[in-house]
């Protein structure tokens, strides 16, 4: 079974006829809110649970990452694409583009980020050396294409703490370790997945210039940001609608 995770801008998926919500009970506490079983028209059944929660009241360092993780799991998903917005770094990553990222540098602190503690249980290393899952990237991308969308293929995401936005400071440091983009959910996200051996991948969508960077030099525009949302989520449906096996929500295959 598949899952999405909406995050900022997706709280429910276009076309999703639902049949069924439930709540699941974890080891780790609460997911960030009932699992949101339906169809997107003669696809098979996926899962939808809207990472910050169905009001937004979940900030990024409050989310409860492994208690969501659990819950997918646990009731059969086996496929995870994750959707979050994000601010470019590097040149190519202009608002309104729309990314695949093929690796992630970490740069949170103090949340819970492993199912691995020790204790009564052995402690386990997963491989992260390529963090995120060659089949759903493929199927991603595979799925832009078939929508006519414009994706870019591969990227670094840098993940910060939140929920405040960055220095430009520290985004220029971000740029020298290599970032292209950041965000504030793609970890422990995409770490806990792996210790779950789930096939995990992001679609992001760029909705400004990171600080400090092109548009960005004097401030970021939060009303720029919702009115990228706004204009580019109809391509994010578009393939995930692709992605689900039921074409895009506009009706195209």
């Amino acid at each position: 079974m598949q899952a999405i995770i909406g995050g900022t801008g997706l709280y429910h998926l276009t076309g999703l006829v639902v049949t069924r919500r439930q709540v699941v009970r974890t080891p780790y506490g609460e997911p960030s809110g009932a699992l949101t079983y339906g169809r997107i028209g003669d696809g098979p059944e996926i899962v939808f649970l809207a990472r910050h929660g169905y009001g937004h009241t979940l900030a990024p360092h409050r989310i409860n990452y492994r208690a969501n993780l659990w819950a997918l799991h646990e009731v059969g998903v086996r496929r995870i694409v994750s959707v979050a917005t994000v601010g470019g770094i590097t040149a190519p990553l202009l608002p309104g583009a729309i990314v695949v990222p093929d690796q992630i540098i970490d740069y949170t602190t103090e949340r819970p980020r492993t199912f691995f503690e020790g204790g009564d249980q052995p402690v386990a290393h997963v491989d992260m050396t390529q963090p995120y899952g060659a089949a759903m990237r493929h199927d991603l991308l595979e799925s832009a294409r078939k929508c006519g969308v414009e994706v870019v293929d591969g990227g670094v995401y840098g993940c910060t703490q939140g929920p405040r936005l960055e220095t430009a400071a520290e985004i220029r440091r971000m740029g020298r370790d290599g970032c292209d983009m950041v965000g504030m959910t793609g970890m422990p996200e995409a770490a806990l997945a792996r210790e779950l051996d789930l096939d995990y991948a992001a679609l992001c969508l760029v909705t400004n210039d990171a600080a400090g960077q092109r548009a960005s030099v004097g401030e970021i525009s939060m009303q720029g940001m919702r009115v990228v949302v706004d204009d580019s989520m109809q391509d994010v449906h578009c393939i995930l609608g692709q992605l689900v096996g039921a074409g895009c929500a506009d009706g195209t295959a």
